[in-house]
């Protein structure tokens, strides 16, 4: 299914809320190619995600992390699944606005910790222990006015990332069908 736009589509949301999963999805729903600025990330150090954050400190991760978004957003027409706090830099925002449409997939906190608890390869949480929830909340409530700022919200929910995909395409064919008025 062609979708009638010439721009990235852009997921962006926390880490666990479906952007990698629901991207793979999303793009071969939208004959798309999709690509994940994690891995782009990884690609570009040669390193982790975790050895690039160990390596160079939170700064210098999320300088490059802005680097390669802003390089893919400056691409070709994809499915777009950005990094968990990418959306929060002033640049990424500004060459999204300019460059793609927007899709979070806006998920609550136990959502989020049931996707993320005993995963070894989010930075940012340091795997699994008690504070899990707080710090997802935290993030959540640091985020989330970013976030906000998205042309599209869907609701990521506890289903079949086939049935997330769909509600993100009739999502995204509602925005344009309204933006052609």
């Amino acid at each position: 299914m062609k979708i009638q736009t010439d721009k990235i589509i852009l997921l962006v949301g926390l880490m666990g809320s479906g952007k990698s999963s629901v991207g793979r999805k999303l793009a071969q729903k939208l004959e798309l190619p999709f690509v994940d600025a994690d891995s782009e990330i990884e690609k570009a150090a040669g390193l982790s995600l975790i050895e690039v954050l160990k390596c160079f400190g939170t700064e210098e991760y999320r300088a490059g992390e802005a680097r390669v978004m802003k390089r893919i957003l400056s691409g070709k027409q994809c499915v777009l699944a950005s990094g968990g706090g990418s959306f929060v830099c002033d640049q990424t925002r500004k060459s999204a606005k300019q460059n793609a449409i927007t899709v979070w997939l806006k998920a609550d906190a136990d959502l989020l910790c049931k996707r993320t608890a005993g995963r070894h390869r989010r930075p940012f949480l340091d795997g699994f222990d008690a504070s899990l929830k707080n710090k997802i909340e935290n993030y959540i409530k640091e985020e989330n006015p970013y976030y906000g700022q998205a042309d599209i919200i869907v609701e990521s929910k506890d289903e079949r990332v086939s049935e997330t995909a769909s509600r993100v395409v009739e999502a995204l064919q509602k925005f344009l069908s309204e933006r052609e008025k």
